[in-house]
């Protein structure tokens, strides 16, 4: 056998094997408790200098997405300090170094046509002036405005008519409400084959007291949005395999995949 294939088999089982083991859920969940409640460890990381806030298993995970996908766009919502915009340009970056190399052409970053488009509600003024500085700027375009005012979804879509190949991301206001809103505005963008990945469902399995004086908490949270959402939109489904391999997530039952 082929070793590479070999390997991939033996990888496959391995998730599969994890994905079998009910305990592992449960001790993933108790320790990201209790590094939650000694401090918020998803600040601790940053990606090319920005803070990207996220657990470094969901980064890995959307490489491998972007990678295997090769959006021409990615729409996220929630931008905060812009770590997950630069993050996002720059594997759009390599794309198209990989493409140049492979077609034996010099990269002209001026021509590419891949990008990222992020929205949030409140883009603090310190936080673009950095982002408008990184040298991954030139690939990025942020739109200041809620994710679900009826105008932002009327252009995002006018932005999307010029791309074939979409990868979504929501991360912005954790309520069902607000969630299942943006899925319904935004998911239908996402292209068969790609995915629609929902930051922070952990909310829901998360102790009840956890969330303080946030307007989101158990029964009220981004997987509550997406059991909803999927009760009427069968084109999704939920990637079991990629919470299973990483089993540390804030992401569970986040990552759907569109299938037809």
């Amino acid at each position: 056998m082929n070793p590479i294939i070999k390997f991939q088999k033996e990888v496959t089982k391995n998730i599969q094997r994890l994905g079998e083991a009910t305990e592992l859920p449960k001790d993933s969940l108790d320790w990201m408790v209790k590094v939650g409640v000694i401090g918020s460890y998803c600040y601790n990381f940053k990606w090319l200098d920005r803070p990207i806030i996220q657990y470094p298993q969901d980064i890995i995970a959307i490489q491998e997405l972007i990678w295997k996908i090769k959006p021409d766009l990615i729409i996220e919502t929630g931008i905060a300090h812009g770590g997950s915009l630069i993050f996002s340009a720059s594997m759009l970056a390599l794309l198209d170094v990989c493409d140049a190399i492979e077609q034996g052409h010099t990269l002209n970053p001026k021509v590419s046509q891949r990008r990222v488009l992020g929205i949030d509600i409140d883009i603090r003024s310190h936080n673009r002036t950095v982002i408008e500085s990184h040298p991954m700027f030139s690939r990025i375009q942020m739109l200041e405005g809620s994710s679900i005012d009826p105008s932002i979804v009327e252009e995002v879509y006018g932005i999307a008519d010029n791309y074939q190949r979409i990868l979504i991301c929501l991360d912005s206001n954790h309520t069902h409400d607000h969630v299942l809103a943006e899925l319904e505005a935004y998911a239908s963008l996402t292209s068969v084959g790609s995915y629609c990945v929902v930051f922070d469902t952990i909310i829901e399995d998360m102790p009840e007291e956890f969330f303080g004086d946030r307007p989101w908490g158990k029964g009220n949270n981004p997987k509550t949005a997406v059991w909803e959402f999927l009760k009427t939109h069968p084109e999704f489904e939920i990637d079991k395999d990629i919470e299973a391999k990483l089993l540390i997530t804030v992401a569970p039952d986040g990552y759907l995949k569109r299938v037809k």
